[in-house]
């Protein structure tokens, strides 16, 4: 995702509060649920913990700070950011679950989601949705809240953001325009295939087509059907009657690799796309690629501009959906080790209906950090984002990224752009249902192994799926492939039947 009393008492308190405020916050409504601050509580203090993507921003001691003065008014808890790399995020974590360290609010990834509540490592929401939680059921849609559930019961906040995806193809604007290539009129796989060949003609030293990330396949950005959160089983046309199938032995799988074969044997594919650890941003800065497929949402091709510093537009190719990996991807849980869940539940509720909160988290410290011209804002004179001490880039990690406001240069109506397509997706059938491994896990590390060994080469034309593609099948039924799908299909049978 490129850029935290007695009556005379409380009014002494307040005061000296709001004369300490860094940047003039608590302009934001205060929450449903707000608790009156007695005599004799004592500030919580709350560990947060969740990823960050890069070094930790040297003011974030001064966001903290911000945040405390207004979580302390509010309700009477201070918090303790504690962020942790991403790529360290899952083994950090699970040491701190595991040794019962204090923590009291974590990012839940919907990867991880479902082994966090099968080893009961983060609790159930409900009671405290109910009891402290207002803001966050008034701020989100029902549907999507309720995506959330396991069993029946929420145990993590998604966070309020784009809750669908189109696919689609990212295209250095310059060569487009140089070319006279009609956007407008690519539409299909075999579209695209077309305006690689151009590009493949006139600027022979540019790879046309190139990965969508590190680690990324082309399939991966060009979905016709519900991954079902792991693609292990999927529900093609995101409906098929609930019934699950297995994608790697569907027609549509084989011609997709033939087509992503054809490709890459043209030259139009990157030839070290399956092994590639330049990310997408890199190679189109550097003049190495063209295009690459993407999963888009509105402001997507202001994003991409910024993340490569090269202008960009985009093909639509597939339409709007939602799904439950979309809206379970990034969320907010509270786990077991907290000893004080309700103020952790009042403290996330803060970051769904504050919008001084949330953009204390989002764009750190006002006056210091940006200026702001209504809800539009951007950096101090002197200030851009290598020399600004807080630029996380991070608006979707931290609860209601509608509260946030506009950088200068972006859509002014962004989020209500993007509150309308949500609205506007099509909702897959399973949308709600996530999947539980603990009862195949011995198949699903088996299986996941084997995917990992053939996905990349087979989805990025590598290899040729005429040989490869019958090894994988065959290796994925050994491993237990048909036990998992046997085993998701009974589950989502029995969610469809829970959920009416």
């Amino acid at each position: 995702m490129k850029k935290r009393f007695m009556l005379a008492s409380a009014l002494i308190i307040g005061s000296m509060l709001l004369l300490s405020a860094c940047g003039g916050n608590s302009g934001g409504a205060a929450p449903a649920g707000d608790k009156e601050v007695k005599p004799e509580e004592k500030p919580t203090e709350l560990t947060v913990a969740f990823p960050i993507f890069g070094a930790v921003p040297k003011d974030l001691s001064l966001v903290q700070d911000s945040i405390n003065q207004i979580a302390q008014k509010k309700i009477n808890a201070t918090v303790k950011l504690t962020p942790i790399s991403f790529g360290n995020w899952d083994q950090q974590i699970n040491l701190m679950l595991s040794s019962s360290e204090k923590l009291d609010l974590m990012y839940v990834g919907g990867n991880n989601y479902s082994s966090y509540v099968s080893k009961g490592q983060i609790v159930a929401l409900s009671k405290l949705l109910e009891q402290h939680g207002q803001g966050i059921a008034k701020a989100m849609d029902s549907s999507y809240l309720n995506a959330a559930k396991i069993a029946g019961s929420i145990y993590a906040i998604p966070t309020i953001r784009d809750f669908a995806a189109y696919n689609g193809l990212t295209m250095r604007k310059d060569l487009v325009d140089k070319y006279q290539i009609d956007v407008s009129k690519i539409r299909t796989l075999d579209d695209v295939e077309a305006t690689l060949k151009t590009i493949k003609e006139k600027e022979p030293n540019v790879t046309p087509l190139i990965p969508g990330n590190i680690g990324r396949t082309i399939l991966d950005s060009y979905r016709t059907f519900d991954m079902l959160g792991d693609s292990l089983g999927v529900l093609p046309n995101f409906d098929n009657n609930l019934k699950v199938v297995n994608l790697y032995e569907t027609e549509e799988y084989a011609q997709f690799t033939k087509k992503m074969r054809n490709w890459y044997t043209s030259g139009l594919i990157l030839k070290d796309a399956a092994t590639n650890k330049t990310s997408q941003f890199d190679l189109i800065k550097s003049n190495r690629g063209f295009a690459y497929f993407s999963n888009m949402k509105p402001g997507f091709e202001q994003q991409e501009s910024k993340s490569s510093g090269v202008p960009v537009v985009t093909a639509n190719l597939l339409q709007p959906v939602s799904t439950t990996t979309n809206v379970t991807g990034v969320m907010w849980g509270i786990p077991i080790n907290s000893k004080t869940p309700e103020k952790a539940m009042d403290f996330l509720n803060l970051m769904y209906s504050d919008k001084d909160i949330v953009n204390l988290f989002d764009w750190g410290v006002e006056g210091k950090h940006y200026v702001k011209s209504g809800d539009v804002i951007d950096y101090p004179q002197g200030v851009d984002t290598k020399s600004s001490g807080y630029n996380p880039n991070t608006g979707w990690l931290f609860g209601n990224q509608f509260l946030s406001y506009v950088f200068k240069g972006d859509d002014p109506k962004i989020w209500e752009k993007m509150d309308q397509f949500n609205k506007s997706a099509l909702k897959s059938k399973a949308l709600g249902f996530t999947f539980d491994a603990n009862p195949v896990k011995a198949e699903y590390a088996a299986v996941t192994n084997v995917v990992t060994q053939y996905k990349l080469p087979l989805e990025t034309g590598s290899v040729d799926p005429e040989k490869v593609l019958p090894e994988f099948i065959s290796k994925l039924k050994s491993a237990g492939i048909d036990k998992i799908i046997t085993e998701k299909q009974k589950q989502l049978d029995e969610w469809a039947k829970s959920s009416k």
